[in-house]
């Protein structure tokens, strides 16, 4: 188990004390695991319903980071996955509720139920009055257990915000209690995960789930799935889930709906950004018209990767309560949404200037390094790994497919096929490598006449590897791409007497060389320089990259 943790029987207490550092609206009671607004007047003074929340903790942010105006008044947070005891939450009632009366939201779990039920019981008796919303939403288990026995997930931070608003609105007891059970009724929820969460105290994850499976239907406290399939295409996975949703909670026809897509703490924004495009794509295909949607991580299950969909069909009211202004630490926002995909077209680029008669050894060469680039990529792939961010042969290669696109009258002459390269190379290759190509390409362009000699070769290539320099502050040495250019630069200069064939040969050889030696070499530039000696035995991508295509120039030469 790797967790940033002291005592793990002390975690909880941990974490609520590190959110009542960070939130100046925020203030924790002394002796309970409850987290409450800050500033709370004299109970006689109370003039709102207080809305409460909460469980075990292990599903932050929820519940401690929706408190706040317009949200929940207090939450309270037991062990991980386990409810808090009775006494905690009816501290925590104690603390918050006035003339009013309160309000406490519960997710449908046995002992969520049997302490908060019994916290209100226990208010009750003291003069202050308590009703209790359960929230049921996740349609997982239809057909194995009745709608009452579901479980509560992610939803119920929706469900916070509508009864959030319906308090601060100034509305009774019994009308924010009736407001927060209508939005649970309006909704369906279901997750899916991709692997298990490790409960600190258990130390290690709470399911195994082999490679190419995913779990479909779980709950929120690590537990297994109600089905373990296939891992499927994002796509797939958001219309199953939708599909379900919609099909259990059978809305009327026309009714709008609020989407939360949302993280089970290990899926990353990117991931959950990409299952929000599916949802609405899916929902709008089937004629659902999506008024707000919400994506991010709400309710977790601590570090679990997967997510979960909410749905809750919308009236006029609950719209407005999700509307309505509302401040917490975790409270994502407004989530207003544009009907459809706002796009704008780029620029129309010039018109081709590339319009000559393709010189055949030069479309050859190019061609050449292609192949080369095609060919190299999965070793440019292990070697970047090892090192760096493992994208360069991937972007090589992709680079090789932009080359071969381009149109023949961009091997017209050594200058117009170069200045061509840089600016496909530019566009097709992702990360630092497209810069330094396109800019070595375009100064060697620049050293050339139309029909050069081999001396104009080497001041080509002598200007491309200058441009690196410059443009990225590398020197020889520094393990970059240059130790296998430069070199070569050095040895196509030297062998000129030979020839240019002999002096092609000669600048192959030294960038293999040279690369080669990258391995002993400790990087001083790019990613690598970030791992200092634990670089040394990996060849630099960037340099066999250079190595690999001047080899494959020099064998196409040797040919002609």
């Amino acid at each position: 188990m790797r967790k940033f943790l002291n005592d793990p029987r002390a975690t909880v207490r941990e974490m609520l004390e590190g959110l009542a550092d960070l939130s100046p609206g925020l203030a924790l009671l002394a002796e309970e695991g409850v987290i409450l607004r800050a500033g709370i007047p004299a109970f006689a003074e109370r003039r709102e319903v207080a809305v409460i929340s909460g469980g075990g903790a292990g599903h932050e942010p929820a519940h401690a980071g929706y408190v706040g105006p317009g949200l929940l008044h207090a939450a309270v947070a037991g062990d991980v996955f386990t409810s808090p005891p009775v006494d905690a939450v009816l501290a925590a009632i104690r603390a918050v509720a006035g003339p009013p009366g309160a309000l406490l939201i519960v997710k449908n779990y046995t002992g969520d139920r049997l302490n908060f039920g019994l916290a209100a019981e226990l208010a009750r008796a003291e003069g202050i009055a308590c009703e209790v919303a359960v929230v049921a939403d996740d349609v997982a288990l239809a057909g194995t257990v009745e709608p009452a026995r579901r479980r509560g997930i992610a939803g119920t931070v929706l469900v916070h915000k509508v009864a959030g608003a319906a308090a601060a609105a100034g509305l009774g007891l019994e009308a924010v209690a009736a407001e927060a059970r209508a939005a649970a009724a309006a909704l369906g929820s279901m997750g899916v995960a991709l692997g298990a969460c490790t409960v600190p105290a258990a130390g290690r994850p709470g399911f195994d789930l082999p490679e190419g499976e995913m779990e479909l239907g779980l709950g929120i406290h690590g537990e297994a799935g109600v089905a373990r399939l296939p891992l499927a295409p994002a796509r797939d996975i958001a219309a199953t889930l939708v599909d379900r949703i919609l099909a259990e909670m059978a809305w009327p026809a026309g009714r709008p709906v609020a989407l939360l897509v949302n993280g089970l703490g290990g899926t990353p924004p990117m991931e959950l950004a990409l299952m929000a495009r599916e949802a609405l794509a899916v929902l709008r295909a089937r004629g659902v018209t999506v008024a707000r949607a919400w994506c991010g991580t709400l309710l977790s299950a601590l570090e679990m990767p997967g997510c979960s969909f909410s749905i809750l069909a919308l009236d006029d009211a609950l719209l407005a309560r999700l509307d309505a202004p509302a401040s917490a630490p975790a409270w994502p926002g407004g989530g207003m949404i544009p009907e459809a995909r706002a796009t704008i077209a780029p620029a129309e680029a010039p018109p081709h200037p590339f319009t000559g008669t393709a010189d055949p050894a030069i479309r050859d060469a190019v061609m050449a390094v292609a192949t080369a680039l095609e060919g190299a990529e999965a070793r440019l792939t292990a070697l970047d790994a090892a090192t760096g961010d493992g994208d360069l042969g991937l972007s090589l290669a992709r680079g090789a497919v932009a080359l071969r696109a381009l149109p023949n009258g961009a091997f017209a002459d050594a200058p117009t096929a170069l200045t061509a390269m840089a600016g496909t190379l530019r566009r097709a290759i992702a990360g630092s490598s497209g810069p330094f190509y396109a800019t070595a390409l375009l100064r060697a362009a620049r050293a050339l006449p139309a029909q050069p000699a081999p001396a104009d070769w080497a001041a080509a290539l002598e200007a491309a590897a200058e441009a690196i320099s410059g443009l990225g502050g590398a020197r020889p040495g520094d393990r970059t791409m240059l130790d296998a250019l430069h070199p070569a630069a050095l040895a196509f200069r030297a062998a000129l007497p030979g020839g240019g064939a002999a002096a092609l040969a000669a600048a192959a050889r030294a960038a293999e060389a040279g690369a080669a030696a990258t391995a002993a070499m400790r990087p001083r530039l790019g990613r690598a320089s970030y791992l200092g000696d634990r670089a040394l035995g990996h060849t630099d991508a960037g340099a066999a990259a250079i190595a690999a295509w001047m080899a494959a120039l020099e064998e196409g030469v040797s040919r002609r």
